[in-house]
């Protein structure tokens, strides 16, 4: 008797099946039985559902909270941009409510979700609402008593931004339950996506992230603030949700924009998303414990105190996911790990904010990330252009230690390129978005620099020509 080819999942696919709990249970039956190409067919009609008709967007946008109106005339054509994109954005058919923040700036064509926006979805994991930089978070280590100097001269000797992960030998290690977490996952189980999570531990990449030390106005000792994202593996996973959110959108909703695209929950793909997405957060967490931990560990100091708080995720409160791009959680329900306040970094001449609050009308329990951007890099250059890079660089940074960890400044990340401190905090009282504790006083700051003048194919480029 002749023996069939066994059948895998992937040839379900082709038949166009949609992966579903039941494909194990089909492919053990058909194997086992043998079934032929006919009595297969017969076999999985059963599974073949009648194609849905299409969900279509709302004819107008549903409601959303404006908790921003521009203070001068710079900001008049960002606040537009921002309630425009907003618009388009709440038409998409998963959502029932959203809010935009004091900090609000669009990141792309009309219906992408601003920086400063927070939209609530049912049943739903829109990747695109929280992009490639999963879980861009902030933690803050209380030193004590300690020059900051020290600190700072401590932390630049450890971490590590730019491109790319960390050398071999000088890697920082993942622990082996995260990795082991990660094998279990659908989204997560790449062997690739595993080797470059443990090179980029105890990183910081490159754009606004940074690594910031100063004093507390209330007790006078020094802190240090980390911001960064879940790297390279954070961005992997987002491009496997778009890929997924996109099969789901051709088949239930064509109509929405391709940014726009969603898992249903309720899915097989939906829950390991939801799970894999948790993973991301765990390694993001870890990444910046990793970087304060061998600063303490170097000055052969013990913490008085460290919390953090992401403020670019997915929240869930039962059926409604908060999809935060850049917007701080107040509200205790959307952190299983509270450990104490939040935080709000504003640009390196100005303080961290310390901040705590409640769920209320205005604010879906969410605050600002930050202070937000009026122009884009290349416009705040063009601005500069009649200036040489160290005359800004000396206007926009007296008084204060800023390094660049390429040791080339970057001038779209100095304080001119945000949009105003005092009138972000302004609006988050007038809005009454949150309470601010305390602050971090600025001393110093380590950020990526420049990352693209001496790019690693730039170099090669050269040395080629040469």
């Amino acid at each position: 008797m002749k023996t069939l080819k066994a059948i895998n999942g992937n040839d379900l696919i082709e038949l166009g099946f949609t992966p579903k709990k039941w494909f194990n249970e089909a492919l053990q039956y058909i194997n086992e039985n043998q079934l032929d190409e006919n009595e297969m067919a017969i076999y999985l009609e059963q599974f073949r559902s009648p194609d849905p008709d299409p969900i279509p967007l709302y004819d107008q946008p549903k409601d959303f909270i404006i908790n921003i109106r521009p203070e001068h005339d710079n900001e008049i054509d960002n606040v537009e941009k921002v309630i425009n994109t907003m618009k388009v954005l709440m038409k998409t058919p998963t959502l029932i409510g959203g809010a935009i923040m004091p900090d609000a700036c669009p990141t792309g064509p009309e219906g992408h979700i601003p920086v400063g926006g927070v939209v609530v979805a049912k049943n739903a994991i829109h990747p695109g609402f929280h992009s490639a930089d999963i879980c861009c978070s902030v933690m803050l280590t209380d030193f004590g008593k300690v020059d900051p100097k020290e600190i700072l001269n401590a932390a630049h000797s450890i971490t590590h931004f730019g491109y790319g992960g960390r050398p071999r030998g000088e890697q920082m290690p993942m622990s082996q339950e995260l990795m082991g977490a990660f094998r279990d996952n659908f989204f997560l189980k790449d062997e690739k996506l595993i080797s470059i999570a443990r090179s980029h531990m105890g990183t910081q990449g490159d754009g606004n992230h940074f690594l910031f030390v100063g004093t507390s106005k209330n007790t006078g000792n020094t802190m240090m603030v980390t911001h960064h994202g879940s790297r390279a593996p954070g961005a992997m996973l987002y491009d496997k949700g778009m890929k997924v959110a996109n099969r789901f959108r051709q088949e239930i909703s064509p109509e929405t924009l391709k940014e726009n695209a969603w898992i249903p929950f309720e899915t097989e793909e939906g829950q390991s998303y939801w799970d894999a997405l948790q993973l991301i957060r765990a390694w993001t967490k870890e990444n910046h414990e990793a970087i304060h931990n061998a600063v303490l560990e170097k000055l052969n100091l013990e913490k008085q105190d460290r919390y953090w708080n992401e403020h670019n995720f997915v929240f869930r409160d039962g059926d409604l996911f908060y999809h935060a791009k850049g917007a701080t959680p107040l509200d205790d329900k959307f952190m299983p790990d509270i450990t104490g306040p939040r935080l709000i970094p504003l640009n390196m001449a100005e303080p961290v904010l310390i901040v705590q609050g409640k769920t209320n009308e205005r604010n879906l329990g969410f605050a600002p990330h930050g202070a937000g951007r009026n122009f884009s890099r290349t416009q705040h250059k063009k601005s500069l252009a009649h200036k040489t890079i160290e005359e800004v660089f000396e206007e926009e940074t007296k008084g204060l230690d800023i390094r660049f960890f390429t040791n080339d400044i970057d001038i779209s990340e100095l304080p001119t390129a945000y949009k105003s401190a005092k009138n972000v905090r302004a609006q988050i009282e007038e809005y009454g978005l949150c309470e601010v504790l305390d602050e971090v006083m600025p001393y110093g700051c380590i950020m990526a620099g420049d990352v693209q003048k001496n790019a690693p194919w730039k170099n090669k480029k050269k040395f080629r020509k040469a």
